[in-house]
């Protein structure tokens, strides 16, 4: 029998390596589906609609919040970010485990609404490794980079309300123990509510003996 895939939510730092991480799980596992975000935001240079983003109007957007076409939206930098709930939903019913790499605000409605989520937070080893791979992209200013700096310091604030912290050091060792996380999070009595509820209907022919 098929299981239903788990909701995963990988959040983190900007420079934690998110991106990087995601991709090396899903070229590693083939159990795992990366959700695709819808925006407001232009597409960057080089960003395809349908594989970076769902690029739509502030319109269209809200017109998807008012249908309950979203599990999530938010707020950042001026546009809107979201995930769509039919292409999730479709995704773990064919038994994958959907990661959504969204900010903190999004994670904690999925957790409010759903339950059995995972939710795991990306860092690397210290504050002075962040600030070295910001500042190694190259692709920002100075004061952007402060900027990012001084959201992380308010960013960490909220981990405490994800499952797990993750840390990125060494990228081959982080994907092996995300995988590992998710393995251990699927065997949870939460998350095998359906396996819970056959083998206690199949153990009530005992306790008739037992009377």
């Amino acid at each position: 029998m098929q299981h239903k895939g788990l909701l995963i939510v990988l959040s983190g730092f900007s420079g934690a390596g998110k991106g990087t991480l995601v991709k090396k799980l899903i070229s590693t596992y083939d159990h795992f589906s990366l959700s695709v975000s819808m925006t407001t935001r232009a597409p960057r240079e080089g960003e395809v609609n349908g594989r970076e983003y769902f690029f739509v109007s502030k319109e269209e957007f809200e017109d998807t919040i008012q249908r309950d076409g979203l599990i999530e939206h938010a707020n950042y930098c001026g546009n809107y970010y979201g995930t769509p709930r039919a292409y999730v939903e479709q995704e773990m019913e064919k038994g994958k485990d959907v990661i959504l790499e969204i900010e903190i605000q999004g994670a904690l409605q999925i957790k409010k609404k759903f339950s059995e989520s995972l939710l795991l937070f990306v860092t690397p080893p210290n504050s002075e490794e962040l600030e070295r791979r910001l500042v190694g992209r190259g692709t920002e200013t100075k004061e952007v980079i402060a900027k990012r700096l001084a959201r992380a310091t308010e960013e960490s604030k909220g981990v405490e309300a994800y499952d797990y912290i993750v840390i990125n050091d060494d990228l081959t060792k982080c994907v092996e123990e995300v995988h590992n996380l998710v393995e251990a999070a699927r065997m949870t009595p939460l998350r095998q509510r359906e396996f819970l509820t056959q083998i206690q209907e199949e153990l009530k022919k005992y306790q008739k003996v037992e009377e």
